[in-house]
């Protein structure tokens, strides 16, 4: 098969991806085999890419939002021919206080696809059965794909955020996860305010609902109950901070953050603001997720590039020249 691996961690203008030729990869007992339809391309991807996480799997192949077909099921539940979801989270040991508390995604020996394992950047991937996801009705796969990442991890977010009923709710950054969470806000009952610096992103932003889209470094029209930071931007921590009400929460949902500046006691943190950080996701909150998108339909904005072009995507997602989110189609 054809597949992208990451030849070496850096910028993507030195080409850290390279296209070669691959052995199919056969599943182990427990496992299915898919044919990928399409794959998602996330930011993560980007990081793993650029090296701004550290290598897990020397050489991996990148993706984690795939939508695909079974074509060999070594476990039981699914059968040749059906359409699955691979995402990032494939694995946990099940055993440890974590996992044994529905905290899976904190559990140290947790394994992701695309970073521990190869991933979707190819014509075929493998998953344990346990971690692959039935997909809800009325989305075409490229539709799909986004949500199996950018929609969980911003539903675990906006979780984290705890926004109340009826509340305020800013969100720094309107890339793929974004303006899927605003949806799942809007359709609550939140009042949304988006912040970022991509006059494209605004404009999709109201668009979607939102009561308001300005620059990411202004203040928002209004005291936030809660925010979500999705742009991997340390400097925007004490922007979103200082436009917190009293008692409001910041959900930071990058896996990667640069630096954050130092914080003012009683500007930033003072009178019970908090700040959390998101820490991938539990397969019950894709399931949840999963779910809600199959009763509220969700508008997923996408930008297609056929899986010859994934390098050329990643540079894109780079260069913030991706509005919505950016999906890999089988060439």
């Amino acid at each position: 098969m054809r597949a992208w691996r990451v030849r070496a961690p850096g910028p993507m203008a030195g080409r850290p991806l390279v296209r070669e030729r691959m052995p199919v990869p056969e599943p182990e007992a427990g496992e299915l085999l898919v044919r990928v339809r399409v794959c998602g391309v996330c930011r993560t991807d980007l990081h793993v890419a650029e090296g701004d996480l550290p290598v897990h799997r020397a050489g991996v192949v990148p993706g984690h939002e795939i939508v695909g077909e079974v074509v060999e099921a070594r476990a039981g539940g699914f059968r040749t021919g059906d359409r699955v979801g691979i995402a990032w989270l494939r694995g946990a040991c099940g055993a440890c206080r974590y996992c044994v508390s529905g905290k899976e995604n904190l559990c140290p020996e947790s394994r992701y696809t695309g970073w521990d394992a190869d991933g979707g950047y190819a014509e075929y991937a493998v998953v344990p059965a346990a971690f692959a996801h039935r997909l809800p009705a009325g989305y075409s796969d490229e539709e799909l794909a986004p949500l199996l990442c950018a929609g969980v991890i911003g539903y675990r977010a906006l979780k984290r955020a705890e926004v109340p009923e009826g509340g305020r709710l800013g969100i720094y950054g309107f890339g793929g996860s974004a303006h899927l969470a605003a949806q799942v806000a809007l359709a609550r009952g939140a009042t949304v305010h988006v912040l970022t610096r991509s006059p494209e992103a605004r404009k999709l932003a109201l668009e979607l609902g939102a009561a308001s889209a300005g620059d990411a470094a202004e203040a928002p029209p209004e005291p936030l109950d809660s925010a979500i930071l999705f742009a991997p931007a340390g400097e925007l921590v004490p922007v979103a901070l200082a436009a917190l009400d009293r008692g409001g929460t910041l959900s930071i949902a990058g896996i990667h953050l640069s630096d954050i500046p130092v914080l003012n006691y009683q500007h930033h943190l003072f009178q019970e603001r908090q700040v959390r950080s998101v820490t991938a996701n539990t397969r019950a909150d894709a399931r949840e997720f999963l779910e809600f998108a199959g009763a509220h339909r969700l508008h997923v904005r996408t930008m297609s590039y056929p899986l010859s072009a994934a390098a050329e995507a990643l540079t894109d997602l780079a260069a913030d020249r991706v509005t919505g989110a950016a999906v890999l189609h089988a060439d």
